[in-house]
């Protein structure tokens, strides 16, 4: 039997769970979560400690700064019923999403973020191997995303603009997937995904482009780890000819 649609208070609570694994986890704390969302500390520290709740534009807020979506909120049964937007294949292929860029980040999609699905031969995914850091394990792994113009061309001669890029998203360790080879990775900063080589130079995850007449971008880790801002390694490249 079909069990009862989660409510709005049940998404609240999920979500503040959700908090507070991170933030017992080290990866974030109320301070940060406040600043993010532009609200005062007392604010978000009521909300954590179930003194209030919060309201649809500010819950809209914290899922938007967390890179998050509703259907992080939902349980297994919810997810099964709203996020599966295609079968899995029976055939030697696997059905891969073709999805927004600023999306690289989202664990799951919903129909509407689907721009395409790409065939891919099972037997190449299965050779990739994964390096995980944090809790990302329940994400979908693979996804296709399209390089813009600008990150396109800032990878030139190894990417081009409009480039379709397979993300394991199960790979956000700086480790080289192999030895004296860069790996390139979707990095996503302030709302925008980088395709760039990366490396943590002290404090900062330093973002490095194959184009030299683009410069490099530096992002302060304020004490997270690197793969707090890694969606994946890149690991296969398709451009149209």
């Amino acid at each position: 039997m079909r069990g009862r649609p989660m409510d709005f208070l049940s998404l609240q609570e999920n979500l503040r769970q959700l908090l507070l694994r991170r933030i017992r986890a080290g990866q974030l704390s109320g301070l940060q979560l406040a600043r993010q969302a532009g609200f005062q500390q007392p604010h978000i520290s009521n909300f954590l400690n179930s003194k209030r709740g919060l309201s649809l534009g500010a819950l809209d807020r914290v899922l938007a700064v967390q890179h998050l979506s509703v259907l992080d909120l939902l349980d297994a049964e919810e997810i099964s019923r709203h996020a599966r937007v295609v079968p899995p294949s029976k055939d030697e292929f696997q059905n891969v999403l073709l999805v927004d860029a600023d999306s690289a980040f989202q664990p799951r999609f919903s129909r509407g973020q689907v721009l395409d699905v790409v065939k891919v031969r099972k037997l190449l995914l299965k050779r990739l191997r994964p390096a995980l850091e944090g809790d990302c394990s329940a994400w979908q792994r693979f996804i296709f995303i399209l390089a813009s113009a600008r990150e396109g061309m800032s990878m030139y001669p190894r990417l081009l603009p409009g480039a379709w890029v397979l993300l394991d998203r199960h790979y956000n360790s700086l480790l080289p997937y192999r030895r004296n080879e860069h790996n390139m990775y979707a990095v996503v900063h302030n709302g925008h995904c980088y395709l760039r080589y990366a490396e943590q130079d002290g404090s900062f995850l330093v973002l490095q482009a194959e184009n030299r007449s683009y410069s490099a971008h530096s992002i302060p880790l304020a004490g997270k780890p690197p793969s707090s801002y890694i969606a994946g390694r890149i690991c296969t490249i398709q451009i149209e000819t």
